[in-house]
């Protein structure tokens, strides 16, 4: 008699989503169904009255449930979908959180199409692994060549990456997938968009071919995406790229996790628990044991902890090659440009801006950037267009009611005494970000050159050499052959007082991204960023400073206690909901209640909202998430109120 057949008890996770059930429960698995109800696979059972699908985690001899046991109803497929790794993985994110380990599986494992299954590929034994690379381009950044040595080898190094300007960020990841995969192991790198994977998927291709990694994307359509996927499950290939749902595809013993550009939003699930990529691989790497690179033009104050805590080492080239590396970049606020241009910090379009583009139209493709359309309301100082905070609690200021009244839109409390951090000034106003028609304005000032468009629609992937004004919004903007002779970032000063903590961050993510893409200054690369010149923000990029940006972020983050330094918990809902809630939870030392605060409905008609933030030191952040985790179980089982949206460490918080 096989011995799984003496396992009778399967633990089976449930799809059912309800915090009071996020726990395993025990089948008896009937003599037939024995073969097929291996760990991993996906089966139907009988649950309160009801048939809900589910998985198998692990067989027992025995069982802790003191009654009897129902037995499985069917096996859906034999297929170990669900790789224990990926099931610890899925547990473990549920709990950062808050969320149920049934939700995070919904993400973690695509449907099941049978077909797909049919027709992948099982693991070819005979193939043989690729040709390791040299480091190349690593060789020039501090510990790039340790790096590429440990990857191949299996050794779990840690690392933050910051790439210079003008490097080719995704040959250098393929390099570190090759030798990975030279080496016998897994690679999975997690990027933002299709834009991002077609050019890894590209620099791969070059190196090894395309036999031994696949691209997992929305893109592909169910079943293709199903059938990559199982190929990866199977061990069938050893690499995986893709956007932030292949974070947990399970590739097999691997040798590297990493990341491109982790401050980029779209790294963030919009469903819930509402992982963020990186956080996912973070804890896969502790789990598996594995090598993690987060690599990027910028560094997020994330980022910036792990290097600060000594959990991660920073590889990067030395200032002296970043910034040879890197074109001219100018401020429209030096005293000779204020004595040419005296309005020149308050134009939009100042002479600076206006004989770099010329200048640069005579040379090549001139890129400018303008922030994303759309009106944003947002509460700044009236003299210096910082973003206004609250004293309390340093959340961010908005308009309630009249427009002389103002509150906090965290924890609603009006600003008493209320004075700008930046430049003193006692008064506040509102303003609005919103991108204007910049592609007819500089059509009609700089005639006889193209205009070419890239935002929102129409993304375009490169443009040529010759000379054009390419206008494009943030993440859309094409490469150049050749890189681009000038760059304009526009709207500086708006985009550094969008509301938000991590304005700043994005700020600089976004400028770093564009400049990239232009000459080094050697070869007559410039550009000019049109904000204010004393921002540190402005000041980090002019001196191609990410590391330095970073670190201060990140102490500004400690002082206003704000993530990564803490944990915040968002909840929203509807006032009688999310006040039982809170009344529920049982908070850990030195938890911060901010709110209730009133926020606008989400549909038209929907019934009035509002948000609470938990706030708690970094060291108690699980404790905090643990507890409200526990809360909504109790109004789960209680089927109490209505639904209450909870959120931890929302990018887009504020």
């Amino acid at each position: 008699m096989p011995e799984r057949v003496t396992h009778p008890v399967a633990a089976v996770v449930v799809e059912l989503g309800l915090p009071h059930l996020d726990r395993p429960f025990d089948y008896l698995v009937p003599p037939e169904m024995a073969d097929d109800a291996v760990p991993g696979a996906r089966v139907s059972v009988r649950f309160a009255g009801r048939v809900v699908n589910g998985y198998v985690l692990e067989r027992r001899a025995t069982s802790e449930h003191s009654g009897t046991l129902a037995s499985l109803r069917r096996v859906i497929s034999s297929e170990p979908v669900l790789a224990p790794q990926i099931a610890e993985v899925a547990r473990q994110v549920a709990d950062r959180y808050a969320g149920s380990m049934a939700d995070v599986l919904r993400l973690a494992v695509p449907p099941r199409h049978a077909r797909a299954e049919q027709a992948t590929r099982r693991p070819d034994a005979s193939a043989e692994p690729p040709a390791p690379v040299d480091p190349g381009e690593w060789s020039g950044y501090t510990y790039g060549t340790s790096l590429v040595s440990a990857v191949q080898r299996g050794h779990p190094a840690r690392a933050v990456c910051t790439v210079k300007p003008g490097e080719d960020w995704a040959t250098l990841l393929a390099r570190l997938v090759v030798n990975a995969v030279a080496g016998n192991q897994g690679a999975l790198v997690v990027v933002p968009d299709s834009r991002d994977i077609d050019l890894l998927d590209a620099a791969i291709r070059r190196l090894m071919g395309g036999a031994h990694h696949v691209v997992l994307q929305a893109e592909l359509g169910p079943e293709a995406r199903y059938r990559r996927w199982l190929a990866v499950r199977r061990g069938a290939v050893r690499a995986v790229i893709g956007t932030r749902a292949s974070a947990f595809a399970p590739v097999l013993q691997p040798g590297l996790l990493a990341i491109w550009d982790d401050g980029d939003d779209l790294h963030a699930e919009p469903r819930s628990p509402y992982p963020h990529a990186r956080e996912i691989l973070l804890l896969r790497s502790r789990i598996e044991d594995t090598a993690v690179v987060l690599a990027g033009y910028a560094r997020t104050a994330e980022a910036q902890q792990l290097i600060r805590t000594g959990w991660a080492q920073p590889v990067e080239a030395p200032s002296a090659d970043r910034r040879a590396a890197a074109p001219v970049v100018r401020t429209v606020g030096d005293e000779s440009e204020l004595t040419r241009d005296p309005a020149a910090r308050a134009a939009r379009l100042p002479s600076l801006a206006w004989r770099t583009a010329r200048a640069g139209l005579r040379r090549g493709p001139v890129l400018v950037q303008v922030p994303r359309a759309g009106h944003t309301p947002l509460t700044v100082c009236a003299h210096c267009r910082s973003p206004a905070t609250c004293g309390h609690c340093q959340g961010p200021l908005e308009r309630a009611g009249s427009p002389a009244r103002f509150r906090c839109r965290w924890c609603g409390k009006p600003p008493e005494s209320w004075r700008c951090p930046t430049c003193g000034d006692a008064r506040v106003r509102a303003a609005v970000i919103g991108a204007q028609r910049t592609a007819e304005e500089l059509g009609r000032a700089l005639p006889g050159h193209p205009v070419v468009s890239s935002g929102a629609g129409h993304v375009r992937a490169q443009v040529p050499a010759e000379p054009a004004v390419v206008v494009a919004t943030p993440g859309a903007e094409p490469s150049a052959v050749g890189g681009y002779a000038a760059a304009l970032l526009l709207d500086g000063d708006q985009l550094l007082a969008r509301p938000g903590l991590r304005s700043q961050e994005e700020a600089v993510r976004r400028w770093f991204a564009a400049l990239a893409l232009v000459r080094p200054g050697s070869a007559g690369g410039e550009a000019v960023v049109v904000a204010d010149p004393g921002a540190p923000a402005v000041q980090a990029v002019v001196r191609w400073d990410p590391a330095g940006f970073a670190e201060r972020e990140l102490d500004q983050r400690g002082t206003a206690h704000l993530p990564p330094a803490a944990r915040c918990v968002e909840v929203s809902g509807v006032p009688a909901d999310v006040a039982e809630l809170v009344e529920l939870l049982q908070l850990p030392h030195q938890t911060e209640v901010l709110g209730p605060v009133e926020v606008e409905p989400g549909e038209p008609g929907d019934p009035p909202r509002v948000q609470t933030i938990l706030r708690a030191p970094r060291g108690v952040g699980n404790a905090l998430t643990g507890a409200v985790s526990a809360a909504k179980g109790v109004r789960s089982a209680r089927r109490s109120g209505g639904t209450v949206r909870v959120r931890v460490d929302p990018v887009d918080l504020g």
